[in-house]
């Protein structure tokens, strides 16, 4: 027995020293580190972070962590600043009072929406020039109205028939997660949006009464430089970039009324993270590298306008903007789309990048939806970047979007982990300077609709 206890403890305690030192090191350069992926999106999208409002407290908590994250990893900061939080100021509108009769009828404050940066109105239906009236009747669309209710250009009245209340109830969401703007001057015009029956025949009658402020905010996009190795094209950028704001809180359902963003975008602010620590192990990028996570895109794109103008778009080779990457897509396992598939060469160079592998990107399998123009990649795009989201989520049909129920345990954390690597292997090419997409063309972009 004593001849047969000597090895085997030696086989334990051999074993058992791999096991600790397999706990003890650090994922390989080659891989994404999935602790890192998982550590970070169950930070961001906890309920402490309360939503991640782009202009609330729990905004400016997911801005210091991850400028946390990034002087943990060692990136540089962005030359001219002192900091990893790129700092600038926004504009926020507070409606103090509102009062709405029609046809010498008071209407219920939650019956009424008011669209307005003016410090009052006072409206009647006498006016000169004369407010618009605007009447949504129960079988029209009241989507080929939103501009005029969200963006007016005269100002509107809009009678919205109670046939409409869900749509009602989602530009009373967009409104109050919306009063944000990015110039201390805001549109000339208002709207005033009224849930209500029809009413008789002949001309509306009607007063509005209203007076708002506004304030001035700070709002911060977390930007970490990783600048490239090589003289001849260190000044040549790629851009990482997501949006870590989110929409903070919603009314409640089943008591929980945090709007937690864990797919939206606590994902893609996760990929920029694990990316960041992946590319810093490699240490080979011959471009510079610059890692971005936007503020304000929920509520406007504000960030990613405000970093577009402190770079020259002339030098920035592509932009990897990564947008909800936490579920499988419509094209399974292992894939994801890249919106703009056809506006530049960025899609088949990152596909070349991956032969060999199981992963697989498509175009965008959701055109109708105008993705390529909906995300924080759509302002370089329009100066002639070759700016693209990738995304795996399936936006039609997906019920958790903006939602309470927007959670970690609604992802599936492997897929997104094998979304990350590869991204950073399909990124190789550009990195390394051997490969760079064709721009789009300014001309084509600015053509299209925001």
């Amino acid at each position: 027995m004593r001849k047969f206890f000597l090895p085997v403890l030696f086989l334990l305690l051999f074993a058992f020293q791999l096991q600790a030192q397999k706990k003890s090191t650090p994922a390989p350069v080659g891989e994404v580190s999935a602790t890192t992926v998982e550590r970070v999106i169950r930070t961001l999208a906890a309920d402490d972070m309360q939503g991640r409002a782009a202009s609330q407290p729990s905004g400016l908590r997911a801005a210091q962590f991850l400028s946390t994250e990034f002087q943990r990893i060692g990136l540089q900061m962005l030359p001219g600043i002192t900091s990893y939080e790129q700092v600038f100021p926004a504009y926020e509108t507070r409606v103090e009072s509102l009062l709405v009769t029609l046809n010498n009828a008071p209407v219920a404050k939650d019956k009424v929406l008011l669209v307005s940066s003016q410090p009052s109105l006072n409206w009647t239906d006498t006016d000169e020039p004369a407010t618009r009236v605007l009447v949504v009747g129960p079988q029209e669309n009241p989507q080929q109205y939103m501009r005029d209710m969200l963006r007016p250009r005269e100002n509107t009245m809009v009678l919205l028939d109670p046939a409409h209340v869900a749509n009602f109830k989602r530009i009373a969401d967009y409104v109050s997660h919306s009063s944000v703007r990015a110039e201390k001057t805001g549109s000339p015009f208002s709207s005033v949006v009224v849930l209500t029956p029809a009413l008789p025949a002949g001309k509306v009658t009607f007063k509005v009464a209203a007076s708002t402020t506004v304030r001035t905010v700070e709002l911060r996009n977390v930007v970490g430089v990783l600048p490239g190795k090589n003289s001849a094209r260190a000044a040549e950028q790629v851009v990482f970039s997501a949006h870590y704001d989110h929409i903070g809180f919603l009314p409640p359902v089943a008591g929980d009324s945090i709007a937690n963003g864990a797919d939206d975008d606590a994902t893609g602010t996760t990929a920029v993270v694990a990316l960041a620590e992946y590319f810093k192990k490699k240490n080979d990028n011959a471009r510079t590298l610059v890692f971005v996570a936007f503020t304000a895109e929920e509520i406007g794109g504000f960030g990613s306008q405000y970093f577009s103008k402190q770079l020259d778009p002339a030098k920035i080779v592509a932009m990897f903007n990564i947008e909800m990457i936490g579920k499988l897509s419509k094209f399974g396992a292992n894939a994801a789309f890249i919106t703009g598939f056809e506006r530049s060469d960025f899609g088949p160079l990152l596909q070349a990048n991956l032969q060999g592998t199981s992963f697989h990107f498509e175009p965008d399998p959701y055109p109708e939806q105008n993705l390529f123009y909906r995300s924080d990649n759509a302002t370089l795009a329009r100066l002639g970047v070759p700016a693209h989201s990738i995304s795996t989520d399936q936006i039609p049909t997906d019920k958790l979007y903006h939602s309470v129920d927007d959670e970690v345990e609604s992802l599936n954390l492997a897929n997104m982990t094998a979304t990350i690597s590869a991204i950073a292997r399909s990124a190789t090419g550009i990195i390394a300077g051997q490969q760079t997409p064709t721009r789009i063309a300014p001309e084509a972009a600015a053509t299209q609709k925001p």
